[in-house]
């Protein structure tokens, strides 16, 4: 059985709260779960104490148990200490997309003839 720590949704339309489970990976994201392992609330400022809470003792269980923690829950495990963290680059999350960079190359062509216009005279 393939177990994740992973965020199961709660809360309203609009107001999210989320309970970090541990669940078997098949199972759907707000559905049967094993053991709640703590909660998480979005709407609370960052440096708030009960924005995130977890019960560290059972974390570390369900990872020697072999449990993968989702990517933000992995977070949520970095900043408190537990796991080690990962190097995530996306070099090219910030490159623009090729049509931004067509319209960047013609607008650099007409600068460059509008300049050699005003040369001219």
């Amino acid at each position: 059985m393939a177990m994740k720590i992973r965020l199961a949704r709660g809360g309203s339309k609009k107001r999210p709260f989320y309970r970090v489970v541990a669940a078997d990976s098949r199972m759907p994201r707000d559905g049967r779960f094993i053991e709640k392992l703590g909660t998480y609330n979005p709407l609370l400022p960052k440096d708030s104490e009960e924005r995130v809470k977890l019960d560290m003792e059972r974390v570390q269980y369900w990872l020697d148990q072999g449990a993968q923690p989702s990517d933000r829950v992995s977070r949520f495990l970095e900043a408190a200490g537990v796991v080690a963290k990962k190097e995530r680059a996306n070099p090219k999350k910030a490159e623009p997309g090729q049509k931004a960079k067509d319209r960047a190359e013609e607008k650099a062509a007409k600068a460059a003839e509008a300049s050699e216009a005003a040369a001219e005279e």
